[in-house]
């Protein structure tokens, strides 16, 4: 008969092997799922591996048929997607269209480019000799994708990594791993051979053991700065490669020339969209004092235009951030930035639906903020965001630069000279001039500092999944 300790201990075995998804909606729990191994994880890699061998002698056009095919199943699901995503992060319905679209957009761009990005480089001539450069796939890349934009963080790597003749294993955030499952199913749909493309729904531990795999040749992390620490640390134990989307405080300047309007309704966009929850939303603004009233009290109308609320509903255009935490989270910076001196523009009274105890927090704008506080400085990922007056382009760039992060940067001004002229000393991996928080996928994504290393997207995020081959022949 088995003793009660033993029967305790057992109990905590099967039950660590349960993760409980919560919805942000309600707190409610969405989904359950079952986590898999040590033993399952390690005969993933294996399979993927030896699946990888066979994939990568087919030609690029026989992978891309199966890759189209993938983009087309996954589209269909739409609709299923659209309220799945709401139930999982929290984001209004409505605007989970807009992230499906951006996934087709970038999956296909990435597909159109791939053949020549791929391409064999030729050297100049030389008598008696043929040369040339190939690329050749790195073999098993694992992705360790993020939840707040769970479709387009994912087909970043995913897509350029099948085409390249990688295999490809995805581990999903927690929160997303739903988001695995559509992948995986869309590419059984597609009829993807046994074994190219896998999923795995495993804790940190198992992750742990597999980024040390040897037959892991790339690990793709996006996520928190201590998260890419972590892997960087794990991975250094052999000599695959890794790429790091990390953290971002993402500043805006707005000039002296700039119209006010537009640009305080666009970077309130930039602010506020999905909730403040993306690694390249606008987290602070510097405007010149020239422009600073009026470019604040049309950010102050613009925020009063949201409605917060359950993101299933058709009217609600901000919905709850993800989870509980979180919003907690968010809330201590606001308050510790009042409590040194910050102004809150927003009466939260005018969104009823932000209560403690929920994942509902109120859009907000402080001023009155400097770098001495951690909302000017710290990855607050929340619909809150700081405004400073600056006198100069000089003090702008000053403060944009003062981070420890550099994603991206917007500016605002009608002088393009002026604009790449400030851009050129800005130490960030992308440049926007009249927009922002919008990644375009015939542009190279990178990050520096603390936003971390490598490249996806545009013909460089094939680079990052392959390696040169060098092919020195002598003519008889």
């Amino acid at each position: 008969m088995q003793s009660l300790a033993s029967s305790v201990t057992s109990e905590r075995t099967r039950l660590s092997k349960q993760m409980q998804i919560t919805s942000p909606i309600d707190n409610s729990i969405y989904k359950t799922y079952t986590l898999q191994s040590k033993e399952t994880a390690l005969r993933v890699v294996q399979n993927a591996h030896e699946a990888q061998l066979k994939w990568k002698r087919l030609t690029y056009k026989q992978r891309q048929e199966y890759v189209i095919r993938f983009v087309d199943h996954l589209i269909n699901q739409k609709d299923e997607i659209a309220l799945e995503l709401s139930h999982t992060i929290g984001r209004p319905r409505k605007q989970n269209y807009n992230e499906i679209r951006g996934f087709e957009e970038r999956a296909r761009y990435l597909i159109s480019i791939g053949e020549k990005s791929l391409s064999d480089f030729q050297v100049e001539d030389k008598p008696g000799f043929k040369r040339y450069i190939k690329r050749e796939p790195l073999g098993v890349v694992l992705v360790i994708s993020a939840w707040n934009y769970p479709y387009l963080i994912t087909v970043n790597s995913v897509i350029p990594s099948l085409l390249s003749g990688n295999t490809v294993i995805l581990k999903h955030a927690p929160q997303t791993f739903s988001v695995a499952d559509r992948f995986k199913n869309a590419f059984e749909l597609a009829g993807l051979p046994p074994d190219v493309f896998q999923t795995l729904t495993i804790d940190h531990d198992v992750a742990q053991a597999v980024i040390q795999h040897p037959f892991i040749n790339h690990v793709q992390f996006t996520g928190s700065v201590r998260g890419g620490h972590q892997v960087n640390q794990l991975a250094s134990v052999g000599f695959c490669s890794i790429g790091l989307e990390l953290g971002g405080k993402d500043p805006a300047y707005v000039r002296e020339d700039a119209d006010p309007i537009n640009a305080a309704e666009n970077l309130i966009d930039g602010a506020m969209y999905n909730s403040g929850q993306s690694c390249c939303g606008i987290e602070r603004i510097y405007v010149h004092e020239k422009q600073y009233d009026q470019f604040v009290q049309h950010c102050v109308k613009t925020v009063y235009g949201y409605k917060l609320g359950n993101p299933l509903e058709d009217d609600t255009n901000l919905g709850p951030v993800v989870n509980v935490h979180q919003a907690s989270l968010i809330r201590q910076q606001i308050q510790e930035a009042v409590q040194q001196g910050a102004q809150q523009l927003i009466d939260l009274s005018k969104f009823p639906a932000a209560r403690d105890g929920t994942a509902y927090v109120a859009p907000q704008i402080l001023v009155n903020v400097n770098h001495q506080m951690r909302i000017m400085t710290e990855e607050t990922f929340g619909p809150v965001v700081g405004i400073v007056k600056v006198s100069s382009d000089q003090e702008a760039i000053r403060l944009m630069n003062d981070s420890q992060y550099g994603l991206t940067c917007s500016i605002w001004t009608k002088d393009l000279e002026k604009a790449v002229e400030i851009g050129d000393q800005i130490e960030t991996g992308t440049v926007f001039l009249n927009r922002c928080d919008y990644l375009d996928p015939a542009l190279a994504w990178v990050g520096v500092k603390d936003s971390g290393r490598g490249v996806s997207l545009s013909k460089y995020g094939f680079d990052a999944v392959t390696r040169p081959k060098s092919y020195h022949l002598r003519l008889a």
